[in-house]
């Protein structure tokens, strides 16, 4: 696919309307600096704003990344819910699933879902309430279950949590389910890679990791997080772009947004991270994977 314009978006799941800690980064082909995009009338973003920029604001030939989880584990026990008679079945389904239960809850939040009387057993929330179904029997690790994409991203260096982890200031858990809200309202308008397939042309939506991004850039994993400009400059030089001619500090969220902007820029070409070895037709299905881990 040829795209010419590229938007990065780092998402929160975080209680609210509006959340500091969704950014949305726009850039160009070429080398010309990712720039922010800012909500109509507010200083921050809502999600449903977000979702409407996806729906009816996006420029022609968009790669759109959501740094999020777009899906939860499935291949490590054959059902995202193990157990549970009611599991779906795909990676739609389950977005489905969720929004279904979190009718009534405001602005695409997911509360509903965690504190589901039967599904709350899968997660990891606050108080220390560790349900018994959020290991699977026998495991190792603490962590949680992961998707495959999510070893790929740690044999990248970085440090991914499961989707069923609720706590902690690293979590990606809610962020991930509200995410998953959002790729629901889509309705099948814009292509979410890899639960669908590439189209030939038009716009596409996939996961991003945001810090695979700034190891490309030169970063390392764990000083993937930018706060100041001249950092974030560096960073985007690394990747072929020009600086975003700003200086002082910058918060994260924003700074994560515009390089990955640019790293997709120059990332989305090379056909290799469009054809991961481990993914399957079944886990793209199911389990989606992320733009960029191999």
């Amino acid at each position: 696919m040829h795209f010419r314009h590229f938007i990065a978006i780092d998402w929160s799941g975080a209680q609210g309307e509006r959340q500091k800690g969704i950014a949305v980064a726009l850039c160009e082909t070429g080398d010309a600096p990712p720039r922010l995009l800012r909500p109509a009338n507010h200083a921050h973003w809502s999600r449903a704003q977000v979702l409407d920029q996806l729906l009816n604001r996006l420029p022609p030939d968009t790669l759109v990344g959501l740094d999020l989880g777009i899906s939860l584990p499935f291949a490590d026990a054959g059902a995202f819910f193990p157990g549970w008679a009611d599991s779906p079945p795909s990676a739609r389904a389950l977005w489905a699933l969720i929004d279904a239960i979190c009718t009534e809850d405001p602005h695409l939040s997911a509360a509903s879902f965690v504190d589901h009387i039967d599904l709350s057993a899968y997660f990891r929330r606050h108080g220390g309430r560790e349900g018994a179904h959020f290991h699977l029997p026998g495991a190792l690790h603490k962590r949680g279950r992961m998707r495959v994409t999510e070893e790929a991203q740690a044999r990248a260096g970085c440090r991914p949590y499961s989707n069923f982890n609720l706590v902690g200031a690293a979590q990606v858990g809610k962020s991930s389910l509200t995410g998953m809200r959002l790729l629901h309202r889509l309705q099948g308008r814009v292509p979410v890679w890899p639960i669908d397939p590439l189209p030939p042309s038009g716009s596409v939506v996939t996961e991003i990791y945001t810090t695979l991004a700034a190891v490309e850039a030169g970063r390392s994993a764990g000083r993937a997080k930018m706060t100041d400009h001249a950092a974030l400059d560096t960073a985007l030089s690394a990747l072929g772009s020009r600086p975003t001619g700003g200086s002082g500090p910058i918060d994260d969220h924003s700074a994560d947004a515009l390089l990955t902007a640019a790293w997709l820029r120059v990332a989305a070409p090379r056909e290799a991270l469009w054809q991961p070895a481990e993914l399957t037709p079944e886990l793209a299905r199911t389990e989606g994977w992320t733009f960029g881990a191999r």
